[in-house]
């Protein structure tokens, strides 16, 4: 089967070589985003879909268009005459004329149990929620964002600790296998897929810096879930004394009623901790403005004349 994948990050990448090392499917291209500054140099880097495509020797052209809109790239896409396509993490909504291009349409991993979590952050939704249970979806791409019917699903039990950025590359990965079964017998029509109930939908939005700000009005236990969710960007974030300060790593613990005003830093027996809206966050790995990640009780001995101090919004 002729197949070009659509894909941008190193989670997709993943979904990319098991696609290239299964000799049932045949790549016949790869799309992703074009090179983007990163780093403090701001020089060109090339996405992870790109740098795997490279590292397989695949022999296939690799597209970069700033935008699938160009009618001479929809003419690239249908030169390449695949029979499927596979979109994961690609980075734009496909317009029907891309659509159309595929005998059999296009194929979509999503990182949730669809029709839960439609949209660009469904594993920080999933934390944020408290979710016990999460998942990854194969479905068929429909001009409305992750609206297709279901070819295959797997339900999957998502630990208290789970992070955002760990848990989506694993859904990716279980969704690569599982997603290598389901295309041929898709494309045959022996596998029947399954219309979402939208009345189920619910939905995330692409995630802003200032996400990650920390309200410590908030309580204990959705801050926590910030330091998961949020992970690895935009990051859970105060300040202390005017510099940034990432809570990267955090526990609820119990509170012995005292008021405090909500972010005041205290010690606690284990580590330091700040008041919430509702109980006390023990600070376990921090990261302040131009230094490495560090443990919480390491910071705070740095810390001197400590008083009834407050961690401040940015």
């Amino acid at each position: 089967m002729r197949v070009v994948f659509l894909g941008t990050p190193s989670f997709a990448a993943s979904v990319l070589a098991r696609l290239a090392q299964d000799s049932r499917y045949t790549l016949v291209g790869v799309v992703t985003q074009p090179d983007r500054p990163a780093g403090r140099g701001g020089a060109a880097q090339p996405p992870a879909v790109k740098q795997r495509a490279q590292e397989l020797g695949l022999g296939v052209p690799v597209l970069q268009p700033e935008t699938l809109r160009d009618p001479a790239v929809v003419e690239q896409l249908a030169a390449l005459r695949p029979e499927i396509g596979v979109v994961a993490a690609y980075g734009e909504i496909l317009r029907r004329d891309v659509l159309a291009i595929p005998q059999s349409g296009y194929v979509n991993i999503h990182p949730s149990l669809l029709p839960l979590y439609r949209g660009p952050a469904p594993l920080t939704g999933a934390i944020m929620h408290g979710d016990a249970e999460t998942g990854v979806s194969i479905f068929r791409l429909t001009p409305k964002m992750d609206a297709g019917p279901i070819l295959a699903q797997e339900r999957v039990a998502l630990p208290p600790d789970a992070r955002a950025g760990e848990w989506t590359t694993r859904l990716f990965e279980r969704g690569a296998a599982l997603l290598a079964e389901v295309l041929l017998p898709f494309a045959a029509g022996t596998l029947v897929p399954t219309p979402q109930d939208d009345a189920l939908a619910t939905y995330t939005a692409l995630l802003k810096k200032e996400d990650g700000r920390i309200d410590w009005a908030l309580p204990a236990e959705r801050i926590e879930r910030m330091t998961r969710a949020y992970d690895p960007w935009p990051g859970a974030q105060t300040s202390w004394r005017g510099q940034v300060l990432k809570i990267i790593a955090a526990r609820v613990v119990a509170d012995d009623g005292t008021a405090r005003a909500p972010g005041t830093l205290l010690d606690g027996p284990a580590g330091p901790q700040v008041a919430t809206g509702a109980g006390l966050l023990e600070l376990v790995t921090v990261q302040p403005a131009g230094k490495r990640p560090m443990d919480g009780r390491a910071w705070r001995q740095g810390i001197r004349d400590l008083g009834a101090e407050r961690m401040g919004e940015l």
